[in-house]
């Protein structure tokens, strides 16, 4: 198009552009374009992250392994530092406050370990899951992957160091009368529902931790709280033995205190099923997918937030 000035010179304008008058939401569905780093949709993401688990478990066996490549026992710390809690635990609680009172011996100390055991598992796999973003931006920032695998991998992790002290703890066990048998296949389930609680409860707290740095030093006094109140180097009934009743069943029902016992039960014979709350097994299941999916789905809704700013 031309048009004629004053001094009869011939000035050209641009013909309208067709893209003229188009929101930016319009003209990126035009073009066929896509906001960079967007969530994917709920399904599109499980299946990304599948496409991921090689990744998730090499991340998290590599990072097992450097954990205590810088110390002269290496490996062995992965059963010295829980079976060392126990041996304090015992000193403290056993002996001086007598908190095993009401179990023999043989039962308070595989009573005892086990529950140490169990709940680091999940203390540990929490503590991993606030920093799974924030302490690995580098990561997060540089490549495009399904953020959950992160928590995801730091959970499988614990899982594995919880292998190797499990194997002390079926010798401590044995040693104290509790031998092998097929009520030890039960620890399989319990274990099981157990770890899909702690994925769910670590994605939750890695959401919050990577808005929230400050989390990761507020999270050790709440870990120890909840420890204190979940039974594990004293019997929840019989400590509790003529308080409120609704009390105790809020700390038995407690996720914490529902996995030790449940392994406690499979594992040592002289723990029956008199000191369960009824319908234990219901309840490890509901927690477990409570807190699984309800923690899957809150870090998805965040996918597009983390390593921002």
């Amino acid at each position: 198009m031309s048009d004629t000035t004053h001094d009869g010179a011939i000035a050209m304008t641009a013909p309208p552009s067709p893209d003229e008058g188009l929101t930016s939401a319009q003209l990126a569905a035009k073009y066929g374009l896509s906001v960079s780093g967007a969530r994917p949709g709920l399904v599109e993401y499980i299946r990304q992250l599948w496409g991921r688990r090689h990744f998730i478990l090499a991340f998290s066996s590599a990072k097992l392994t450097a954990q205590y490549s810088q110390a002269k026992l290496g490996q062995l710390w992965q059963v010295a530092t829980p079976l060392l809690n126990a041996a304090v635990y015992y000193m403290i609680f056993g002996l001086i406050l007598d908190s095993g009172r009401g179990m023999d011996k043989a039962v308070f100390i595989p009573f005892l370990v086990t529950g140490v055991f169990v709940f680091t598992f999940t203390q540990t796999s929490v503590m991993a899951g606030v920093r799974a973003i924030s302490g690995n931006l580098g990561l997060v920032r540089a490549l495009h992957f399904p953020r959950a695998a992160l928590p995801i991998s730091f959970a499988l992790q614990q899982l594995q160091q919880l292998m190797f002290s499990m194997i002390v703890l079926f010798v401590i066990a044995a040693s104290f009368g509790s031998y092998p048998s097929l009520g030890w296949l039960l620890i399989v389930p319990a274990l099981a529902m157990q770890f899909v609680f702690n994925i769910g409860l670590a994605l939750i707290m890695a959401r919050l931790g990577s808005n929230t740095p400050d989390l990761a030093q507020l999270m050790p006094f709440i870990m120890r709280t909840w420890m204190y109140a979940s039974g594990v180097m004293f019997s929840i009934s019989v400590m509790l033995k003529g308080k409120p009743e609704w009390i105790t069943h809020v700390l038995m029902y407690n996720p914490a205190a529902i996995y030790m016992d449940l392994i406690r039960f499979a594992l040592i014979d002289g723990y029956g099923a008199s000191n369960l709350p009824p319908h234990v097994w219901v309840a490890g299941v509901l927690w477990a997918v409570l807190l699984g999916v309800a923690g899957f789905v809150y870090f998805w809704k965040a996918e597009e937030r983390y390593g921002r700013g």
